[in-house]
């Protein structure tokens, strides 16, 4: 659980990240799952979007895939979501 010192923290370093997942139609599918699980084991701190087309609200997404990974939902705003998963080890992120 972040507190939120952390959570602004992350907060403030997500700013500047692309997106690099998007929902969409299909919802939260198990490609997009192995997506995001992948890319939280590579960057611990990823940006997605939820496109209009998508039966799920940006916070239902997030949530979900939060789950699915054993991430932390950072924020939500709009239609994007930010995920946080640290590292066991060399993490690039010091809370």
């Amino acid at each position: 659980m972040l507190t939120s010192k952390q959570r602004a923290y992350l907060k403030g370093r997500a700013n500047g990240l692309d997106t690099i997942v998007q929902i969409g139609k299909n919802g939260v599918e198990p490609a997009v799952t192995k997506q995001v699980a992948d890319a939280l084991a590579s960057r611990e701190l990823i940006k997605g979007r939820v496109l209009e087309n998508s039966p799920y609200t940006p916070h239902e997404a997030a949530a979900e895939l939060a789950e699915y990974t054993g991430s932390e939902v950072v924020q939500v705003i709009g239609t994007k979501f930010v995920l946080f998963k640290q590292k066991k080890k060399d993490s690039a992120y010091t809370l």
